[in-house]
């Protein structure tokens, strides 16, 4: 096929085309201004309710933050998007999208297409949605969603929405690297054509628009768009609220929103647009819905007959998706495999071993050496209680003869069941065994309409739920299929190989071949062998350019390449060699974050002009290449502005900048958060007498904390944060310390990261994460499941992380820590309550347990040293020092005896007594061991060393004297005397959790 470069307006009639031959209606342009062609009522309104509609539209978008003067080549304030929404999902999205690039002159076997995980959410509107982001070579040209939310209201049915970026694709297939120069029209470029109005536009945005005139606008169309509601008419409605959005949008790119007033302009918009969304509903069934109701694919018929196979033979069970987010290929795998040897094993198929793979579009799993069918077995049925069954005379009751009518057996055949001691009256039955391919059918169809995910949605199947849409099942005993019915789908023999193959389907003839047959058809389901088909090649591609790729630093993202991509085909690529003036951490973070590309470093480990790219599948490699490095070349033109701009900024400036930015609505801006966390840095450094040097780099560093958050490189790669700060530290004059300061507050970034190289880095780390556990624990916003949206729990395991590895700053417990962050929160008006804090310390406190047993700590001991964890460095002392004692019996007599006292000491039993009142040899040389005794350590080793006088007298006071004695006043003495030795052991250990694992019966 010979593919035509389009200029942009063919492409826009050749979309046009497409669409409206495959059954959509072409709509206008929205006659106001709109952020996303999602925001047209032909979207964010159709999509609501059960009518059906297709349809297609250009929609110019407009974004004034994106204002940049017509300059930057990849940025404008108005760009072009053609929006599609098929409602319901018609059930092959993808292939209809691939279809469409092929109608823009796109060779999809020669370039490298591929659905990347991105989640749409849209809080101002109430609206989400699951779905990709399409690469074409690596760059961005579409968002593909199945709607899932609009105007906080569940979608049914679910719509599926794709959003094409005009100018990006256009840029691609023309070859240019400036929207200016893209082919608008024969003989007209788009700078000439739009040029001036971007230049203008921008210049209005970002500095001439007046701020109190947006400001009057706003409160108009709020108003506006209140009183439309409630005359009922959400159409007008909806177009105020749009202007409200785009207004708020202006007032943002001059720089005149605050953190107060977004919170409130954000709030006000969600509730209109959530009315409008319920108005809108609301009148189209009073219409009665003039477009009819959708229709969504009729269920799957329940499977009646099954086939018999002979001998054992291989299950092969595939489960087809549309492409899985990276993260839940590798665990959706292992669930299936947990799901198959749990089901099975409530059976009695005998079958050997179960193995699961995955790719992004497929969940495999092979069950070896399946028998033929169940052996046969008996079953017994538990009727009434045989005082119930028969009567004084022994004869049947009715209770008993209803049970064996119930059970269809002769009364002769009940017999006496005891369970558990009470007898019963029972029949035993028998009970044949089932096919293997009904005992299969019924287990599969389970593990199917069970899947979940971490975030799940849904689409033109109304009774399933998982992460993407799940499109096809194979389900294979040898030869035979499985009858396998879930909700519309039933299992076939015919699996999915790449959209782009001659023969997109293809018939597997026996479950035994199955890997081979894939392999023949470019797909390795295997994802071992992808990993090591990357890992191979990325070595060898780096060497010819006298480089590495650092697997094993590069570990994560090796993992998430191999669950992208069902053929791995690595390519090398390069880019320009002046980037490399560019910290390298702007570099390798764009080619981790955005691009999924490994890094190429020389064998000393610095950074070379070259990155590894890996596409799926069989392609013209040197088309990607090429596409791949433009890619990377626009972005890095990108983080180069931002850079040089920085660079431009004084600290301050970028510092005041958090003002603007949120932080969360009741706890203030960013840059409130800042501030208090300098405050909280300065208490937690008189807390450990910080002075000198140390101290100065301290004070100064708490003034720019969090600074670099107002630049423009952070505001675009948010995982910089820390990086950049320092790097824009040293160059505006900051002293090393310093700047080391401000990059060390961010650490540690995730679980076994670095910990703060500096103390003064420590405080800031530490005072920015007691600051954001009590402030957002105290309003409530504490993690839920599996939910925790500011990362508290990672804030936690580096509160522990940092005090384990800073024992200087032992004075700084976790609820020294929290009161410092409680009171200066407290001084903005919000009080946290006392629960809250010992709330956070014991969430805290079970952070620090999970770090030891990851690491392979004995539970019993990590128990022990809890109660001491509000000082980690402490707790973890103390563990150090029981784990060298384990193994002495005289430290095990010593725990033994312990244990007894505080298991015979009463709660709340005084630590105090009258030795006048103990006159046995026994009780007199106990109290004289206490006394020697005095104030104990509480260092476990001298603690240790201090108590073992304690050993034999108090096996002695147990074998001799009876504790509980009659006499209240000797019963008082000796408990308090038992209460004396409980009470010097308590600040030591948790001596009850070690159990019994140390006594000397357990050695």
């Amino acid at each position: 096929m010979r593919f035509v470069v389009l200029t942009m307006q063919d492409a826009l009639l050749a979309l046009t085309k497409y669409w409206t031959d495959r059954g959509c209606m072409v709509v206008q342009p929205f006659n106001t201004e709109v952020g996303a062609g999602t925001l047209n009522p032909a979207t964010i309104l159709r999509v609501l309710g059960p009518e059906p509609w297709r349809v297609a539209y250009v929609e110019p978008s407009v974004r004034p933050d994106d204002s940049r003067y017509g300059e930057n080549p990849n940025r404008l304030q108005t760009h072009t998007q053609f929006q599609v929404v098929l409602k319901p999902d018609p059930g092959n999205p993808q292939e209809l999208f691939l279809d469409s690039l092929e109608a823009l002159g796109i060779d999809i076997d020669a370039h490298d297409v591929r659905f990347v995980e991105d989640n749409w959410a849209n809080p101002a509107t109430g609206s989400w949605g699951l779905g990709w982001e399409v690469w074409l070579d690596g760059l961005e040209i579409t968002q593909f969603t199945y709607f899932q939310q609009a105007g906080g209201m569940t979608l049914d049915p679910v719509s599926v929405e794709i959003t094409y970026g005009i100018e990006r694709i256009m840029m691609a297939l023309q070859g240019v690297s400036h929207f200016k120069d893209i082919a608008y029209a024969p003989g007209i470029s788009y700078g000439e054509a739009f040029g001036q109005a971007e230049y203008e536009m921008s210049r209005y945005y970002l500095d001439d628009a007046d701020v109190e005139s947006q400001k009057r606008l706003f409160e108009e169309y709020a108003n506006e768009a209140r009183r439309m509601i409630d005359d009922r008419l959400p159409v007008p409605a909806h177009i105020q609220v749009l202007r409200c959005s785009h207004t708020f949008n202006v007032l943002d790119a001059r720089g005149a929103v605050s953190t107060t007033e977004r919170a409130k302009a954000f709030g006000r918009m969600r509730t209109l647009a959530r009315e409008v969304s319920r108005l809108w509903a609301e009148r189209r069934e009073e219409l009665e819905h003039p477009l009819g109701l959708a229709e969504l694919p009729p269920a799957a018929p329940e499977p009646t007959e099954f086939p018999a196979v002979t001998g054992t033979r291989q299950l092969t069970f595939e489960i087809g998706t549309e492409e899985m987010p990276p993260s839940e290929v590798t665990k959706t795998a292992a669930a299936v495999q947990a799901a198959l040897e749990e089901k099975l094993a409530a059976t009695r198929l005998e079958h050997g071993r179960i193995t699961t793979y995955a790719t992004p579009r497929r969940v495999v799993a092979f069950v070896a050496s399946v028998h033929a069918g169940e052996p046969d077995a008996e079953r017994v049925v538990r009727g009434p209680k045989k005082a119930a069954a028969y009567d004084a005379d022994g004869n049947l009751t009715k209770a008993a003869a209803g049970f064996a009518r119930g059970q269809k057996v002769d009364e002769s055949e009940l017999h006496v069941l005891d369970v558990d001691g009470v007898e019963y009256v029972a029949v035993t039955k028998p009970d044949p065994g089932r096919g293997a391919a009904e005992v299969l059918s019924g287990v599969l169809s389970e593990i199917v309409a069970g899947l979940r995910s971490d975030k799940n949605m849904r689409w033109n199947d109304a009774k399933l739920s998982f992460t993407r849409p799940i499109r096809w099942l194979v389900a294979l005993l040898g030869d035979q299929i499985v009858p396998v019915s879930v909700s519309t789908l039933a299992a076939g023999r015919v699996t999915r190989v790449h959209r782009t193959a001659a023969q997109p389907k293809v018939e597997i003839a026996a479950a035994e071949g199955y890997l081979d047959l894939l392999r023949i058809h470019g797909i390795e389901a295997d994802p071992a062998r992808r990993r090591a088909t990357v890992v191979e090649a990325a070595a060898d591609l780096s060497a010819k350019v006298q480089g590495t790729v650092d697997v094993e630093g590069e570990a994560a993202l090796v993992d998430q390449i191999v669950n992208l991509i069902e053929e791995p085909t690595p390519i090398l690529g390069g880019f320009a060699a002046e980037y490399l003036d560019l910290p390298s951490e702007i570099l390798t973070t764009v080619m981790r974050k955005h691009q999924r590309y490994l890094p190429v470093r020389d064998h000393d480990g610095k950074l070379l002009p070259h990155f590894v790219a890996v596409a799926n599948g069989s392609v013209d490699e040197d088309l990607v290449r090429a596409g791949n490095e433009a890619v990377l070349r626009a972005r890095y033109e990108d983080a180069a502005f931002f850079w040089r701009a920085d660079l431009e900024t004084p600290l301050e400036q970028m510092k005041g900048e958090l003002e603007k930015l949120a932080f969360e609505e009741r706890l203030g801006s960013m840059g409130d958060r800042a501030g208090r966390i300098g405050r909280i840095a300065s208490k937690l450094a008189a807390t450990v007498d910080l002075g000198g040097a140390d101290l100065e780099t301290l004070q100064r560093a708490a003034e720019l904390a969090k600074f670099d958050l107002g630049s423009q490189m952070v505001v675009e790669l948010t995982s910089l944060a820390g990086t950049m700060a320092r790097e824009y530290a040293k160059r505006a004059g900051e002293t090393e310390a310093v700047a080391q300061a401000l990059y060390d507050m961010e650490l540690p970034r995730s679980a076994g990261d670095p910990v703060p190289s500096t103390t003064p880095g420590a405080l800031l780390a530490l005072a920015d994460r007691f600051d954001l556990l009590a402030g957002l624990f105290g309003i409530g916003a504490k993690p839920t499941g599996s939910s925790d949206p500011f990362a508290l729990r990672r804030a936690a395991a580096g509160v522990v992380a940092i005090l384990r590895e800073h024992p200087e700053l032992r004075a700084i417990t976790l609820p020294v820590g929290l009161r410092a962050a409680a009171d200066e929160i407290g001084a903005q008006g919000i009080d946290v309550p006392a629960e809250s804090l010992d709330e956070v310390a014991e969430f805290t406190v079970r952070r620090y347990e999970q770090q030891l047993i990851d690491r392979g700590d004995d539970h019993l001991q990590v128990a022990s040293v809890l109660p001491l964890a509000t000082a980690p460095a402490a707790a973890d002392e103390t563990l150090k020092s029981l784990q060298e004692l384990v193994g002495d019996s005289n430290f095990a007599g010593l725990v033994a005896v312990l244990q007894r006292v505080r298991r015979i000491v009463p709660d709340g039993t005084d630590a105090e007594y009258d030795p006048a009142k103990l006159t046995e040899p026994a009780e007199v040389a106990l109290h004289e061991a206490v006394q020697k005794i005095g104030q104990a350590p509480t260092g476990l080793s001298d603690f240790v060393t201090a108590t073992s006088v304690l050993v034999d007298p108090v096996n002695r006071f147990f074998d001799d004297i009876l504790v509980m004695a009659k006499e209240p006043d000797l019963r008082a003495a000796r408990l308090g005397l038992l209460a004396t030795i409980s009470k010097l052991a308590a600040p030591v250990l948790d001596w009850q959790a070690l159990g019994t694992s140390l006594s000397p019966a357990a050695e």
